[in-house]
């Protein structure tokens, strides 16, 4: 099993629909038992997947009292593919962790899962707490959506530096270029400079994700974005299978 963070320190860079194409492609292109674990409070994973969350089950409760993630766990639409959803009960999250003091909670949860899944997803919040130094213990290899942007280059090194605080069994990093549009010169010098890294397009088939509840795979499987974000896969196995 191994387990992904999609994490950015900056919001609005795609994180949330970066996470559900990549799970989407984990169960459907390496039909690999997958699970997506919304850890954002705005549920926005479960609002792509077409899912509400269960009313009366509360996603703060796997941390809070040791509650069963498996409990709280829904299908989805997808062979293969399950959704820890969130909801606002986790908006408090980092103090929880504060508050128990386990420094590998979230970890130890994923440990727990690993009989049932191949790969496990994090669809991370864009904060700079405790929970971003849970998901770093937890995770073997860290995402970061990266629009090409000043503030975005800054907060690559934000996200370098909080990683890299974890010791020297940090997980590795995949800087992704995202929403490129390369008929401007802003983004084909960032695509320029950053050769190696994958890249997601500015493309009205991502967009539509929000309005279909589907990933692009789904509803546009031949588009762009679809190549896209299978080739962006792709990378991240080999990515673990050098690890």
């Amino acid at each position: 099993m191994a387990s992904i963070a999609v994490y950015s320190v900056k919001g609005g860079v795609g994180k949330t629909t970066l996470a559900v194409n990549l799970a989407w492609c984990s169960s459907a292109i390496s039909r690999r038992k997958t699970l997506l674990w919304d850890l954002d409070p705005a549920n926005g994973s479960g609002f792509l997947l077409g899912i509400d969350p269960h009313k009366k089950r509360s996603a703060g409760s796997v941390f809070a009292d040791g509650s069963d993630p498996a409990k709280l766990i829904q299908t989805t639409g997808y062979a293969n593919l399950d959704l820890l959803p969130a909801d606002e009960s986790i908006r408090a999250l980092d103090r929880q962790f504060d508050r128990l003091g386990k420094k590998k909670r979230l970890a130890k949860l994923v440990e727990g899962l690993a009989k049932d899944y191949d790969r496990i997803i994090f669809d991370c919040p864009p904060v700079l707490n405790e929970v971003s130094a849970q998901v770093m213990r937890a995770a073997d290899l860290v995402i970061v959506p990266l629009p090409p942007s000043p503030l975005s280059a800054r907060a690559l090194e934000v996200v370098v530096e909080e990683v890299r605080g974890q010791g020297k069994g940090h997980p590795p990093i995949l800087p992704v270029l995202s929403m490129i549009d390369l008929r401007r010169s802003l983004h084909k010098d960032a695509r320029e400079a950053n050769a190696n890294w994958p890249v997601i397009p500015l493309a009205s088939a991502v967009e539509q994700c929000a309005v279909e509840r589907k990933p692009v795979g789904a509803f546009a499987p031949r588009s762009p974005a679809a190549r896209a974000f299978a080739q962006l896969w792709t990378a991240i196995e080999r990515k673990l299978a050098a690890r």
